[in-house]
C-alpha cells in the first residue's frame, strides 16, 4: 500500500484517528490560531535576535565589535533568550493543537502557492520543535546528537525565521481579518470540511484557553528564570543550577588541567604585537597593582551570578608590554583541547577598566575549578569567553 493510499484510507474511515471530523472543536478557529501565531512570532523573534547577539559574542567579526558597556547587557539578553525559548513551548504546543486538523486537510494543496505555504509550514513546525528541544537539552548539558549544537542551533534559527516570514506573508491578510472580528470565526477544522460549528459550548472559552496557555508559559518561566534573576532564585524549581552556589560547567579535571602552583613553573606570557614581551611568574603577577570589579558570570545556558573579582587590569598588562593602541588580544588557556580554550578580547573590551585577569573571587583566591591561577573576567561577555587557566596573551 502506497503512502498516499494509506493516508487517504486513515483520513476517510470514520473510525480512524486521523479522520478530520474527529477533531472538530469550536476552539479551533482562525482568531485563536492568529493570536497564538502572533505570540509565537514575538517569542521566536526575541529568541532569534538575542541568539544572534550571543553568536556575535562567540564568533566575533572585526567590523562589528561588541561593546564592553553596559556591563550586564549580555546577562539581560541571554536571560531573555532562554526565557523566551522556554515560554514558547506551551504556545507552540497550543498552536499545533489548534491547526492540527488544517494540517490534515485533503487535498494538501490546490495550487503552487498552497504548495509553497505547506513547505513553509514544514520548515516552521520542524524548526520550531528542534529549536525548543535542542535549547532545553543544552540548558541541561544533554547532547544526544553527533553534531555541533551551536552550528545546528544557529542555522536552524535562520531556517525557522524564514519559515515564520513566509507564513506571515501567506497568512497576513486572513490573520488581520480574524483578529479584527468581534464574533467567533468558523472553526478551522469545520471550515476545511466545508461545514460550520456552533461556538457556544461547555468547557474552556477562547479567552480561557489563551489564559491557560499564558499561565503555563508564565509558570515555566517562573520556575527556571531564577537561575539568572537573583530575586526569583527561590522559585527556580526546574532550573538545573542555583546561581547562589556559583556553579561551574567545566572543572579543571574535565579540562585536563593539572595542579598549578609556583613550583610547577607557571608563567603568563604576553606576546605578539608588543614592544616588550613579558613572561611573568606567579610572584611577578602578585607584585603588580590589583584592581576590583563587580561583574556577572553569564552562561549561554541562561544561568548567571554576580561576584566581586580582584586581579590585574588587562589594559595595564598591555601598557607594560608596550602594546599598540586599540589592540585586540587572543587569550589562551592551559586547557589543551576544547572549543573555548581560547577567546578574543576586542579593543573596546581590552581598554575597559573592569576587564581583569582575576586572581580572587569574592575575596578568596580562585579555586582550580574557577580558573586558578588566572581567569579572564570582563564586562558584557558570555561565560564561555571568560577564559579560565590563562597562560598566554597574544596581542593582535
Amino acid at each position: 500500500m502506497s503512502a498516499r493510499t494509506l493516508l487517504a484510507y486513515v483520513t476517510s474511515d470514520p473510525g480512524r484517528p486521523l479522520r478530520q471530523g474527529r477533531y472538530r472543536s469550536p476552539l479551533r478557529d482562525e482568531r485563536l490560531a492568529a493570536w497564538l501565531g502572533a505570540a509565537l512570532g514575538v517569542l521566536f523573534s526575541v529568541c532569534f535576535l538575542t541568539g544572534l547577539f550571543s553568536h556575535l559574542h562567540q564568533n566575533p567579526v572585526s567590523w562589528l565589535p561588541v561593546p564592553a558597556r553596559p556591563a550586564g547587557l549580555y546577562r539581560v539578553t541571554q536571560g531573555l533568550h532562554v526565557a523566551s525559548g522556554i515560554a514558547s513551548l506551551p504556545v507552540l504546543l497550543a498552536k499545533l493543537w489548534v491547526v492540527w486538523p488544517r494540517l490534515l486537510s485533503r487535498p494538501s494543496f490546490r495550487h503552487v502557492s498552497g504548495l509553497v505555504e505547506r513547505l513553509g509550514i514544514v520548515v516552521l513546525v520542524g524548526g520550531g520543535i528542534f529549536m525548543v528541544f535542542s535549547g532545553v537539552a543544552n540548558i541541561a548539558l544533554w547532547y544526544p546528537w553527533p553534531f555541533s549544537f551551536r552550528a545546528a542551533h544557529f542555522w536552524m534559527a535562520w531556517m525557522t525565521m524564514g519559515g515564520i516570514l513566509a507564513h506571515v506573508g501567506a497568512k497576513l491578510t486572513p490573520s488581520r481579518l480574524a483578529l479584527r472580528r468581534h464574533r467567533p470565526a468558523l472553526a478551522t477544522a469545520d471550515a476545511a470540511l466545508g461545514t460550520t460549528a456552533e461556538c457556544d459550548h461547555d468547557g474552556l472559552t477562547r479567552r480561557g484557553f489563551l489564559a491557560t496557555v499564558g499561565a503555563a508559559s508564565g509558570a515555566l518561566t517562573m520556575v527556571t528564570v531564577g537561575q539568572t534573576v537573583p530575586a526569583l532564585a527561590p522559585f527556580a524549581l526546574l532550573a538545573p543550577r542555583d546561581p547562589r552556589d556559583r556553579p561551574i560547567n567545566r572543572t579543571a579535571a574535565m579540562a585536563g588541567v593539572g595542579e598549578v602552583d609556583a613550583a610547577s613553573g607557571y608563567v603568563l606570557s604576553v606576546e605578539g604585537r608588543v614592544g616588550r614581551p613579558l613572561h611573568l611568574s606567579m610572584a611577578d603577577l602578585a607584585a603588580l597593582p590589583a584592581s576590583e570589579a563587580r561583574l556577572p558570570i553569564t552562561c549561554v545556558e541562561g544561568w548567571s551570578f554576580s561576584a566581586l573579582w580582584r586581579g590585574i587590569r588587562l589594559r595595564d598588562l598591555l601598557a607594560l608590554a608596550e602594546a599598540p593602541d586599540a589592540a585586540e588580544v587572543k587569550v589562551e588557556s592551559l586547557e589543551r583541547e576544547g572549543a573555548f580554550r581560547t577567546s578574543f578580547v576586542n579593543h573596546l573590551q581590552a581598554e575597559d577598566r573592569d576587564t581583569l585577569l582575576a586572581t580572587h573571587l569574592d575575596g578568596e583566591v580562585l579555586t582550580p575549578d574557577h580558573g586558578y591561577p588566572l581567569r579572564l573576567i570582563g564586562p558584557d561577555r558570555p561565560g564561555v569567553n571568560q577564559t579560565k587557566w590563562v597562560t598566554r596573551l597574544v596581542v593582535m
